[in-house]
């Protein structure tokens, strides 16, 4: 059994730890949380033993009537791996906590890829990530994009990709963001996102621009990719039927939007809704002049949780298989 810690319980964190409950390999060890908020009341309703990641704050914990089981240190002794889910760029100061204690750790796509030895998508470099003792899972939209152009590089020799990200301006749960009625652009011209896809496909030429929409509830991406084969619609459909994590939608069968798409989500009665896959619009799919244009959205909030689960299995190397950890870690989420 692999010893799991995960310091940072919000959205993806929480996420993370119950999906490590889920697999018969993993052990949750514990959270660490910086302050006494709802999301630790709930890891102790949940049973989860809370550890403080910032020592002096154990008093507040104290005062609020939360049994904690000692600092983040003591958490960091018992582990084998580490999953940093904190907010981004605070993964990064963490980092020689973990390397002085020795531990392995992931970290998630609010962190530069410098920071760790490689990034991290199960479907495309599983075997990169092996033995490694710091990976870094892609953000959500960048899953997004390799979940679904990995793929096409299987059936079809393709020139340069044109992605353009609507993102969801904010979380259901950050009451503080915006914007409320605006759209906003993202004036940096390619977005980041095509550079962030490079690091787990590099071989690819692809260019990004992105606009923040007044909606927590789901990314849409717009996606046009030049192909060199004559290949057909159907032949790159039938590719992403048959790829993990991608699921092929239709407006006939009501997915007129992304508010059918989770309320869909919501029915399967999965842990707080999520959508693990990547959702694709079959019936807006086209090929013409061989261009390809596709549209698909990103639950930005659970995408990434079953790749957190396979790169705990690679960097400990207890599964050495990519197709191997990817099925095992579906059936345990009920991903079909």
């Amino acid at each position: 059994m692999i010893k799991v810690g995960v310091n940072g319980y919000g959205v993806i964190g929480k996420r993370v730890a119950y999906a490590i409950t889920k697999q018969d390999d993993m052990e949750l060890v514990g959270i660490a949380k910086t302050k006494p908020d709802f999301n630790a009341m709930t890891a102790i309703e949940k049973n989860h033993d809370v550890y403080c990641s910032i020592p002096e704050n154990i008093g507040l914990f104290e005062r609020r009537g939360m049994e904690i089981r000692g600092t983040i240190n003591d958490l960091i002794e018992k582990c084998d791996v580490i999953v940093d889910a904190t907010p981004g760029k605070i993964g990064a100061k963490n980092k020689p906590l973990y390397e002085k204690a020795g531990i392995k750790a992931i970290f998630e796509g609010g962190e530069k890829a410098d920071t760790v030895q490689c990034s991290f998508n199960a479907l495309c470099n599983y075997e990169e990530a092996i033995g490694k003792d710091y990976v870094r899972v892609v953000s959500c939209n960048t899953t997004g994009l390799a979940r679904t152009i990995r793929p096409m590089l299987d059936i079809a020799d393709i020139g340069r990709i044109r992605a353009v990200l609507v993102r969801r301006a904010a979380d259901p749960v950050q009451s503080k963001k915006g914007p409320i009625n605006a759209i906003v652009p993202v004036t940096k011209v390619p977005s980041h996102h095509g550079p962030d896809l490079k690091t787990v496909l590099p071989n690819i030429d692809i260019v990004s621009m992105a606009v923040a929409v007044p909606t927590t509830i789901m990314h849409l991406h717009t996606i046009m990719v030049e192909l060199k084969d004559n290949i057909s619609k159907d032949e790159i459909i039938e590719a992403w039927g048959k790829t993990p994590r991608v699921k092929l939608i239709s407006s006939e069968d009501g997915f007129i939007s992304t508010a059918e798409i989770m309320e869909y989500a919501r029915a399967l009665g999965r842990y707080m809704g999520d959508l693990y896959e990547i959702p694709v619009w079959e019936d807006a799919t086209n090929i013409k002049d061989n261009e390809l244009y596709y549209i698909q959205a990103v639950h930005q909030e659970s995408d990434v949780v079953p790749e957190n689960i396979d790169a705990i299995r690679a960097i400990t190397g207890i599964e050495k298989n990519a197709r191997k950890s990817i099925e095992k870690t579906n059936k345990s989420l009920g991903i079909r």
